[in-house]
């Protein structure tokens, strides 16, 4: 069984959660008669390198064509994101230095909503009381509260999230981050007051549309919304895989450390 079956069955047992973990059709009902969401999803697009419209760009000049950034279209209505002026510039600075500041480098937990488009799958594990979303990437893990809504006691790297449904629609409601994560790689960033509202709305069986708005009144002029269809792994042994990206940033976080320390 592999790693990640391991913790979410774990992870299912302690949160009294019931459906099952792989994949079940959106279409499907629970017995509260909500929509079933369980199962392993992921986006497929270019947001993670940059959440707006991008042509072709290198990457690392070492790397050559396998660093290079594919073009994309933008997941962000209206095109732009409304920057307020200084804001403006802390991005324009997050771009240069993108190779070395860029917070997925270093393995850092991604926050909402960079987690939901990263390229790496994730699950959903549902429940009456809780809703569980497990990510493959740097071992992240989230639980949505479906109760009475609970606020965040301290700012973590994926924040406090309180869900309720609107119909077939999941609403997630998401305070409390810190402002170390960006939205994608190439610097557009928020601050702590980021408040996220997510919906997860079925499309068909196999495909949800996931809308994001944010609002951040440091950085952005206004509320903005990122939107995308996410598509559930279908191969027959669809899981997640162990991916414990920590192992390979070790050099690059504490390689200088190392070599400052000198024999006896």
């Amino acid at each position: 069984m592999a790693y990640y079956d391991r913790v979410a069955r774990r992870l299912l047992i302690a949160a009294g959660l019931v459906a099952p973990l792989l994949a079940v059709p959106a279409t499907a009902q629970t017995s509260a008669g909500k929509p079933n969401l369980n199962g392993i999803w992921q986006a497929v697009n270019t947001a993670n390198w940059d959440i707006q419209t991008h042509g072709p760009m290198p990457g690392p000049p070492a790397l050559g064509t396998i660093g290079a950034i594919p073009p994309g279209l933008g997941v962000v209505e209206g095109g732009e994101l409304p920057y307020l002026p200084e804001a403006a510039a802390k991005r324009k600075q997050n771009f240069a230095n993108r190779w070395s500041a860029d917070p997925e480098i270093k393995c850092y937990m991604p926050g909402v909503p960079r987690a939901t488009y990263m390229p790496y799958p994730f699950q959903i594990l549902q429940g009456s009381s809780s809703i569980m979303i497990v990510y493959e990437y740097a071992n992240a893990v989230r639980t949505i509260n479906m109760g009475k809504p609970r606020e965040a006691q301290v700012d973590s790297w994926m924040g406090t999230s309180n869900g309720h449904w609107e119909g077939n629609t999941l609403v997630v409601d998401v305070t409390g981050q810190v402002d170390q994560t960006w939205f994608d790689r190439s610097g557009d960033f928020h601050s702590d007051a980021l408040h996220v509202v997510e919906r997860y709305s079925p499309v068909s069986e196999n495909v949800l549309q996931y809308e994001a708005t944010i609002e951040d009144p440091k950085v952005f002029s206004r509320p903005w919304k990122m939107s995308m269809p996410l598509y559930r792994r279908l191969e027959k042994n669809a899981q997640l895989m162990e991916f414990k990206c920590a192992e390979f940033v070790e050099e690059l976080l504490y390689g200088p450390l190392r070599r400052k320390v000198t024999k006896p």
